[in-house]
């Protein structure tokens, strides 16, 4: 039995095989025969090919047949491309998450190494035409080619190694700086990956030079080998750009260093291994396999270590959460209760309500109609929508004709008789629980009675706002984060009385906006909000204990969350969490407290404890001056052990009440809502990982192996 043949078998039983079926085809204007793979497990585009032991060991066995045509001189190139919208994903995930052995995760790195890299030692030239989508091992395979085209129609390109916790461990690290440069490579490997991994499109890949050619989607195989035979004859000449390896390397590697700084502040060891091995590649030539071979193996190295490591598992456990619960969100009703929406009401024209507007128009492509006290803020507010259709417009994001659409959607009114035949309705006004009954009350008194009252707050109790209304069955919680258009969460929260058909609408269009949906029991602030506002609590408690602000801001460093609670405070704003604050301490006076230097710090208009005045982030004087704190201060180890006991006990609690399903409802929540990492698995898998799961609340909340190394 081969390596790869074990390694199917006893690691990867459940791999989904690519096949790799090899044509013969006569290049146009005489130019000789073509030896073309096509990658393709059997399945439609909602399959993506990917690479496991398995569909490795077939790829090797069509080189083999291609290898022996090229011996034979039967054919004088040969190419490999992929099934109909995909090109290839990368390695097969769900068996890589499997892997409990070292020797096997180095196995998996050597085994895609040894394939690919025959590709480049053919005896012919070899060519890779991207028809599809491609990411990660789809990107590599293609790198060990002499040539490259690329579809136009490409919709993602990328390589997400360092978002989920690996590193490009196909050629990627040691390849793509020697093709397009260093910068380029950090670029595409370090931050377009930590930037929620960033995608490329054909066109983009074509311009950093991933690709040699860019052509047409229409009969893009076909033109590709007619680009191919004019390269074969000579009548295209593809020049590669000379790569700077000295001053030029090094600062690209520096670059790449501070964005990883910057996005997991050491955390995540992940995107310094892959600069670690894109420093090295300086040396490599391409084509020339003996120089590209110590890369090669530090690539394997890195892959095993990080492969047993628990960011990675994390990471998986993040990426499944995305792609799977978010699809099938725990507890929603049947989707055949929802009931069509023709017309969205938004009462209010502030900011949010206005990005509320301009969503509803864009996803749902129906009459969207704002209110609001005067017309001076029905104007702005319409004006805003218009003016960011414009934006879109003029980013080539939409058609003119699809501006003038979305323009046409939205209108503005002075009276809620606007939402007469409206079937849902959206309130996102003051955070006051009166203002928002009265505003119910209005709206009730002119919609159907199947209409949707929906309200955007932020931690108010939905049951005690739709108490006072006729039909309170209508109600729903319908919490987005700021930016809008940003953030995917979308928290849909069930009160007492509301009903399986107003909940069954609410996740329907919450599908239609493209957002990730958790049912969320109607409790206060929720998830996210809770989570952050407990977190938050506990290091400004420090601060008014006397903990200097830089000491306290500092603490969380270690977990490489995307921002610190100072800044994380300055984005919410002092008075929105003061306000959030308050009604956690209403609710749970033991465990929120109020702190005397927030208010203080809100009373004097100030938006951040922060300023950039002198060009560097430092604590503004200002506030320092208004400051009252106490003579006891703590260590950034004390506060991070405090901050995370506080997570953990709120979570259990949380989970105890039955605000979510499961922790996995949490972690989702916090990858979604609040941007925390993956390499986190949003918060529960640290915590158990880190032991503040047993310390703090005597148990773990996933099962061992779950996000973690089976041990």
């Amino acid at each position: 039995m081969s390596d790869l043949t074990q390694l199917a078998a006893e690691v990867f039983p459940d791999e989904l095989v690519s096949h790799f079926p090899v044509r013969v085809l006569d290049l146009p204007g005489g130019a000789g025969k073509f030896a073309l793979i096509t990658i393709d497990n059997g399945f439609d585009h909602t399959k993506p090919n990917t690479f496991g032991p398995a569909g490795l060991g077939e790829l090797d066995n069509a080189i083999d047949k291609v290898e022996a045509l090229a011996a034979a001189g039967d054919v004088v190139a040969a190419g490999v491309t992929g099934k109909p919208f995909i090109f290839a994903v990368g390695a097969d995930l769900k068996g890589v998450e499997k892997v409990g052995a070292r020797e096997h995760a180095h196995a998996i790195g050597k085994a895609g190494h040894d394939t690919f890299k025959r590709l480049t030692t053919l005896s012919v030239p070899t060519f890779a035409f991207y028809n599809g989508a491609a990411m990660g091992g789809g990107v590599e395979i293609a790198l060990h080619c002499t040539y490259r085209t690329i579809s136009t129609a490409v919709p993602a390109f990328s390589l997400p190694e360092c978002f989920l916790g690996l590193v490009p461990g196909w050629g990627g690290c040691v390849l793509l700086p020697n093709l397009i440069g260093p910068d380029n490579a950090v670029t595409v490997v370090i931050e377009n990956a930590l930037n929620q991994n960033r995608q490329l499109n054909g066109p983009k890949a074509y311009k950093l030079g991933i690709a040699d050619a860019l052509v047409d989607s229409a009969d893009f195989v076909a033109q590709s080998l007619v680009w191919a035979g004019k390269v074969l004859s000579g009548e295209i000449v593809v020049d590669r750009p000379e790569i700077d390896r000295g001053e030029g390397w090094d600062a690209a590697i520096a670059r790449g260093r501070a964005i990883a700084d910057s996005k997991v502040h050491g955390a995540s060891p992940a995107p310094y291994r892959a600069l670690e091995i894109i420093d090295a590649a300086r040396d490599a030539r391409l084509g020339d396999v003996a120089s590209l071979e110590a890369g090669f193996d530090a690539e394997d190295d890195a892959l095993a270590d990080l492969i047993m490591g628990d960011e990675l598992r994390a990471g998986l456990y993040s990426f499944n959460l995305i792609q799977k619960r978010a699809k099938r969100p725990a507890g929603a009703p049947d989707r055949k209760l929802a009931r069509p929406v023709t017309k969205v009401g938004v009462v209010g024209a502030g900011l949010m309500a206005s990005q509320l507007a301009l969503l509803f128009a864009r996803r749902l492509r129906v009459p969207v109609v704002l209110t609001d006290i005067d017309q001076e803020r029905v104007d702005k507010g319409v004006g805003y929508v218009h003016d960011e259709v414009d934006k879109l417009l003029l980013r080539k994001r939409i058609s003119p004709d699809a501006a003038n659409r979305l323009k046409a959607l939205v209108s503005g009114s002075l009276t809620k008789d606007a939402f007469a035949d409206a079937d849902f309705v959206i309130e996102a006004v003051f955070e006051e629980m009166s203002v928002k009954q009265q505003v119910f009350a209005e709206v009730e008194a002119v919609v159907s009675p199947t209409c949707v009252l929906a309200t955007n707050t932020s931690s108010l109790s939905i049951t005690e706002m739709a108490s006072k209304l006729e039909h309170p069955e209508r109600v729903v919680g319908f919490h987005f984060f700021n930016p809008v258009a940003v953030l995917p969460l979308l928290e849909i929260v069930r009160a007492e009385q509301t009903d399986d058909g107003a909940l069954a609408t609410a996740f329907a269009v919450s599908k239609q906006l493209k957002k990730t949906s958790v049912l969320v029991k109607d409790a206060p602030a929720f998830v996210v909000n809770r989570i952050l506002t407990r977190f938050l609590g506990e290091v400004l408690a420090a601060v008014d204990e006397g903990t200097p602000i830089e000491v306290a801001d500092n603490a969380l460093a270690p977990l490489g969350l995307p921002m610190s609670p100072m800044v994380l405070l300055e984005l919410v704003g002092p008075a929105i969490a003061a306000h959030v604050g308050g009604t956690l301490h209403g609710a749970f006076p033991d465990r929120f407290g109020v702190s005397a230097n927030l208010e203080r710090v809100v009373k004097a208009g100030k938006r951040s404890f922060l300023t950039w005045a002198s060009g560097a982030q430092e604590i503004d004087p200002e506030v320092a001056a208004l400051l009252e704190v106490g003579d006891s201060p703590s260590t950034e180890e004390q506060v991070r052990e405090r901050a995370l006991a506080a997570l953990a006990d709120e979570i259990n609690r949380m989970l105890e009440e039955g605000v979510v399903a499961a922790p996995q409802d949490i972690d989702l929540c916090m990858l979604t809502g609040a941007g925390w990492p993956f390499h986190l698995g949003g918060i529960t898998p640290y915590l158990d990982r880190s032991g503040v799961s047993e310390k703090t609340v005597g148990r773990r909340f996933l099962p061992v192996g779950v996000a973690s190394v089976p041990r």
